[in-house]
């Protein structure tokens, strides 16, 4: 189970992952495995810019992106308040490392594109509060920009670090003020936890915040250890039975409820997802 979307190099943050659903069952009986939930893969032109109208971001600034603007991989709209609509906050701000072995590599470079994927994701949890699994948990996820090609030429050297919050298929939330800190308080994360329209193992479920309507919540991630991928089969079971104990831990009745394990595939534990999440009715 991945957390992002996978993306080209080129491209900015991962945003969102698919989940393969293991199964869901109550206490009397097991229920059926679902099949793979992929989440859209969008393939977005960057928003255009000229050389003369890319001055280096500022931290904390807001801008109110659409999706297809979130996902291109250099930077685009305009800077607005953010106690108005926005649907993207600037958490960090850093300058690229564009020179290797004494040469200069275009700004559309793996060797560019690799640094920024590790400087970004690396920084979002110290400015939303909380920890890892607080993030896994939620619907926020971090997005990054570069300069274009014509921008880097004319001198742009630095890359920009924004929050979103994911409310759908191909839609972001609407964010309300400052985002920094949101995750470090049950009552401020509440409304960016990730929750569903359904069981995760039904057609129709949809990942939303749990600010919307939903009948489902993620409530823990569970760890599966690292190495050598162990298989479908030792990984669906290496989590059941404690996520099956923290269903237990929220049911209504302790003799009979309902839970709902995903697990990583191979693909996504390559990729470094090795964990996965448990989900029991709201």
């Amino acid at each position: 189970m991945r957390d992002t979307l996978k993306r080209s190099p080129k491209q900015s943050a991962p945003l969102w992952g698919a989940l393969v659903v293991v199964g869901a069952m109550a206490l009397a009986g097991c229920g059926g495995g679902g099949e793979p939930k992929s989440a859209p893969s969008p393939s977005a032109a960057p928003p255009s810019a000229s050389a003369s109208a890319a001055p280096s971001p500022k931290e904390g600034a807001c801008y109110n992106l659409t999706y297809e603007e979130a996902l291109a991989p250099t930077a685009g709209g305009t800077a607005v308040t953010c106690k108005g609509k926005h649907t993207t906050q600037t958490y960090a701000v850093g300058r690229l490392k564009n020179v290797v072995d004494g040469h200069l590599v275009a700004v559309d470079s793996e060797q560019v594109a690799a640094q920024v994927a590790e400087a970004c994701p690396n920084k979002v949890t110290k400015y939303l509060g909380g920890d890892a699994d607080d993030l896994r948990l939620s619907m926020l996820r971090p997005v990054w920009f570069t300069p274009t090609i014509k921008e880097s030429e004319a001198g742009a050297n630095w890359f920009r670090c924004d929050v979103i919050g994911i409310a759908g298929p191909k839609a972001l939330m609407t964010l309300k003020g400052n985002m920094k800190g949101v995750l470090g308080d049950s009552e401020t994360a509440e409304p960016f936890r990730m929750c569903g329209t359904a069981s995760p193992k039904s057609e129709s479920f949809k990942r939303v915040p749990c600010s919307l309507k939903h009948t489902w919540r993620a409530l823990s991630v569970i760890d599966l250890g690292s190495g050598k991928y162990p298989g479908e089969a030792k990984v669906n079971s290496a989590g059941a039975e404690d996520c099956k104990a923290a269903a237990a831990e929220v049911a209504d009745d302790p003799l009979k409820y309902e839970w709902s394990w995903e697990f990583p595939s191979a693909e996504q534990w390559q990729g470094g997802q090795s964990y996965g999440i448990c989900w029991a009715p709201a």
